[in-house]
């Protein structure tokens, strides 16, 4: 893997950043083909998912275990969140889980599709093929948006 790929992979492992920055990267930054850009946008989104799937309880056990009002309030603050929107949740299924993913906005992505299928219980076995589907759905939709923009601005300067 060429050091410019390897940027792509890495970058698209970020919390805030994931296909958003990684492609855009990829395709304008380093003047990277779409399609291998794509992929490796897709592993490396995909990459820290499992690890965050079988993490989160673990994680979650440490901060409620936390002295005085700090594991206290972790506790409260899950539960709120938990009672607040199970019914949906529980309504849409892993649907909801690729829609949490796919749209490719701030605070939407991979590691809050991730944070939600443990926040509401949602089995690994479930949560990762709905989460890969919404990395895959927010891959296209991205990598349509670059390669329209890249026309356009061809378009504009002819």
């Amino acid at each position: 893997m060429n050091a410019d790929l390897l940027r792509v992979f890495l970058s698209a492992m970020t919390p805030i950043g994931e296909l958003r920055l990684s492609i855009p990267l990829g395709i304008l930054g380093s003047d990277l083909p779409w399609l291998p850009v794509f992929l490796v946008s897709v592993a490396g989104n995909m990459a820290p998912v499992l690890p965050l799937l079988l993490g989160l309880e673990r994680v979650s056990v440490l901060f409620r275990r936390l002295p005085g009002p700090m594991g206290r309030l972790w506790e409260w603050r899950t539960e709120r969140v938990r009672s607040a929107y199970m019914d949906r949740i529980r309504r849409y299924g892993p649907l909801a889980l690729i829609f949490i993913v796919a749209v490719p906005l701030p605070l939407t992505g991979a590691w809050t599709g991730s944070l939600a299928a443990w926040l509401f219980q949602i089995p690994v076995r479930v949560a990762l093929p709905a989460i890969a589907a919404g990395v895959v759905v927010a891959g296209i939709i991205v990598t349509a948006v670059v390669l329209a923009g890249l026309q356009i601005g061809l378009v504009l300067a002819g």
